[in-house]
């Protein structure tokens, strides 16, 4: 080997020791830092709990989120994006790329029933899915790296999203409307990540999928419609009633016997309104349901099949229909592979491998998704169920709560996933 051989691998791996030093001393700064935030992490989660607002109305949160941000030193803080969407930058002094983290806001139309001190001071409305969580573990990471932008190679865009429950009827909104007005824009993210709290993982777990992590959502819309006539005589009639009730049976035979087993697919139909009185045959019923799947392959085929059930059914009895399925809010929430496996060294060396696992994708939606749909993104479940507290309540009931120590580990986890994340783009460019 000639001398500059030598001396260039010599300064090259002298180089990466020196990474790797200043890697393990921000991981340790970031650990104290956290730690140090316990008790704040706990007041904020639960001024959020206290004081929940439902989706398009998160006035009071944003202005909680944007105050904190300009307090930490954050800049190009922009308010109202999407309604009540609200963005920042924390630059390190270091050049580097952009990463971007997003954290929903609002929460939902339930009626706390759990005795806590920090129970909802609005009458029917609860944060049951963790938003409160979401937003709290966001700020504390703002706050831990806003204390070390001379350790941080680039730029960290928080976006924190108003309406990701789904949008009040004839209004806009959610993660569609704020990346249209230009939540990841200037600058542009090249990956984005994102958390959700999860109470079926235990504290200090993290849930990881690759790939798929949670399905798609489409809203269906049946009308069936008949022919109105009395009770007494329904052969002069078409009865709306029991052609619905035909068409919700062979519905679920898309499932059952004509989607690949292996393929994820769930059809709900969660409403049925129709008729006027108890002795009129129905010449209208109306049918509201959804359709969750966790690939767009099946998604398409069972968007046919459900037209074509239809169709059949209600020409057997000579009914007519009409389906309305909207484009998808939610798209299938996809973990880029790639991103995942990058990613997942740092989460063990935060966690310990053990403390990793691999859920089920869920069934439930996100529109994360909507974001993933822009850059390579990566959404995991923070753990805060505790068997032991008696914490195991699902989301979106009025029981859920979460331990509080997972506060402190999502701030330490995302934090870590952010910085590396800024390491791996900028040593690619060297």
């Amino acid at each position: 080997m000639n001398m500059k051989k030598t001396i260039y691998l010599f300064t090259a791996l002298l180089a990466l020791s020196f990474t790797a030093f200043a890697q393990a001393d921000r991981q340790a700064a970031i650990q104290r830092e956290a730690e140090a935030l316990r008790a704040s992490l706990i007041a904020q989660r639960r001024d959020f709990h206290q004081h929940p607002e439902l989706s398009n109305r998160e006035e009071r949160t944003a202005k909680v989120i944007a105050d904190k941000l300009r307090a930490l030193g954050l800049e190009d803080i922009k308010i109202n994006v999407g309604k009540y969407g609200v963005t920042a930058l924390l630059k390190g002094k270091l050049p580097g790329g952009v990463v971007g983290v997003r954290a929903d806001m609002d929460a939902l139309p339930i009626q706390e029933n759990i005795d806590v001190p920090y129970k909802s001071k609005n009458d029917g409305v609860k944060h049951a899915c963790g938003h409160d969580a979401h937003m709290t573990v966001q700020l504390g990471v703002a706050e831990v790296l806003s204390k070390m932008r001379d350790q941080i190679r680039g730029t960290i865009k928080f976006i924190f999203q108003p309406a990701e429950e789904g949008v009040p009827t004839g209004e806009r909104g959610g993660a569609k409307l704020m990346i249209e007005e230009g939540a990841m824009d200037n600058p542009r993210p090249s990956a984005i990540f994102g958390l959700h709290v999860m109470p079926t993982i235990e504290v200090g777990q993290i849930g990881v999928n690759s790939g798929a992590a949670m399905a798609s959502a489409d809203r269906i819309t049946i009308k069936i419609k008949g022919k109105k006539v009395h009770g007494a005589y329904p052969h002069d009639g078409v009865d709306a009633v029991v052609v619905a009730a035909e068409c919700v049976t062979a519905l679920q035979t898309i499932r059952s016997r004509r989607i690949d087993t292996q393929d994820p697919l769930v059809i709900t139909i969660g409403s049925i309104h129709g008729g006027n009185r108890f002795n009129i045959i129905a010449d209208e019923v109306v049918m509201e349901g959804t359709m969750r799947t966790l690939s767009e392959d099946a998604r398409n085929k069972a968007k046919a099949m459900i037209d074509q059930t239809l169709k059949g059914i209600t020409s057997a009895y000579g009914a007519s229909y009409e389906l309305t399925i909207p484009p998808s809010v939610n798209p299938v929430t996809y973990n880029d592979p790639k991103l995942v496996a990058a990613t997942l060294p740092i989460m063990k060396k935060v966690l310990g491998e053990a403390n990793l696992t691999t859920p089920k994708p869920q069934m439930g939606a996100e529109d994360f998704s909507l974001f993933q749909q822009q850059v390579p993104g990566f959404f995991f479940f923070l753990g805060v169920g505790n068997k032991t507290k008696g914490l195991t309540a699902m989301i979106h009931t009025a029981e859920f709560d979460i331990d509080e120590e997972a506060l402190v580990i999502g701030v330490k986890t995302m934090a870590n996933v952010l910085t590396d994340y800024l390491d791996r783009q900028a040593n690619r460019k060297e």
